[in-house]
């Protein structure tokens, strides 16, 4: 078995309302940040499995993102996959 370690953004979708964002893009243009256009606020989630190679972490965390750490209604997400050491595959 190897540790893998998959590093999971999750992010409104383009579509959807993102009343956080807003509020950040505000409170950023307060500061004197106007030259920001846009923020958009997600969720990053870090998840630690022993898995037998990359194939099957990349199966088992699509899997998870389907299943709990993605609400696919108003969200997408992306994912990487690194070995124990930190090195990205």
């Amino acid at each position: 078995m190897t540790l893998v370690i998959a590093r999971v953004i999750v992010t409104p979708k383009p579509v959807v309302n993102d009343p956080q964002g807003l509020t950040v893009k505000q409170g950023l243009a307060t500061l004197g940040f106007t030259e920001v256009s846009d923020v958009r606020v997600g969720k990053y989630i870090e998840v630690s499995l022993d898995v037998a190679g990359e194939q099957e972490a990349r199966q088992r965390i699509e899997a998870m993102c389907n299943q709990l750490l993605a609400n696919h209604v108003i969200e997408d997400f992306r994912f990487e996959i690194a070995t124990d050491g930190g090195q990205d595959r």
